[in-house]
């Protein structure tokens, strides 16, 4: 395990695949941690540079106290790739992840050459709902949110498999404070200008049926940025990655090499 103080949180952090590898972020959405990528890993291309953190408040690392900006969620992952002296990655954003993305690349397009977002948005929700979720998370805790976000994050065929409790458990270990406090962050951000703004190659990911980021949500999203491309995965949800991971990854390869990242 490897940690980093950006000054403001502590960020757990994990590199696989060759230093010399083309490098390939990967940032995971609100309650779950970077093993949400694990279904898809084995799958991609050999010789890859896979970079995952723990975003602040979640997993591994630290908890600072909330709420949090976007800003500073981006800034702890412009930090880590600094430290790890990484230029013009493919950058893969899940929900946050996604809004992540989308304002790394808008602030150091250096950093980036190319993103895939999946299932997110420029805006995601209203403050009123947000409101109510971090109010719920203060009240009871995730436990008292948790069958009510299975629900928006896996289909109704995913909903009856055994497999569900590994991501329910998964949601109601990340700390409370963490996730309203980011939360907070999704709650404050419209990145609709600044990705407009944009000018890299794109892909845009949706689930079917995800109940968080609708398909016509990261559809629109995405062709805020000319020439983006877009692919639905059925039967999905809000994490079609662990859902439909031979899908995803090969949806993933074929835009890593069309962008000559392989």
């Amino acid at each position: 395990m490897q940690i980093l103080d950006t000054g403001t949180a502590r960020i757990h952090y994990r590199v696989d695949g060759p230093a010399e590898g083309a490098p390939v972020v990967f940032a995971n959405s609100l309650g779950t941690d970077m093993r949400l990528w694990d279904p898809i890993l084995p799958m991609l291309p050999e010789g890859l540079r896979i970079i995952r953190w723990d975003k602040r408040g979640h997993g591994l690392s630290s908890v600072p106290s909330g709420p949090y900006s976007m800003g500073s969620l981006i800034s702890d992952c412009e930090k880590l790739l600094d430290h790890l002296e990484v230029r013009d990655c493919v950058f893969v954003g899940l929900s946050i992840g996604g809004m992540i993305a989308q304002g790394l690349a808008a602030k150091r397009l250096d950093l980036i050459r190319a993103m895939v977002l999946s299932n997110t948005g420029a805006k995601i929700g209203t403050k009123a709902m947000w409101d109510e979720r971090i109010a719920g998370v203060r009240e009871g805790g995730i436990e008292q949110l948790a069958d009510a976000v299975m629900e928006r994050w896996f289909s109704k065929s995913f909903l009856a498999k055994p497999e569900l409790e590994l991501w329910r458990n998964m949601l109601v270990q990340q700390a409370d404070d963490g996730y309203a406090g980011c939360s907070a962050a999704i709650s404050g951000t419209d990145f609709f200008s600044t990705t407009s703004a944009l000018r890299l190659p794109c892909l845009g990911i949706a689930g079917d049926e995800d109940g968080s980021t609708p398909p016509d949500m990261v559809r629109e999203t995405a062709e805020l940025i000319p020439g983006a491309k877009f692919h639905l995965i059925r039967p999905a949800g809000h994490l079609p990655c662990v859902e439909q991971p031979e899908e995803f990854a090969s949806v993933l390869s074929d835009f890593l090499k069309s962008v000559g990242h392989i």
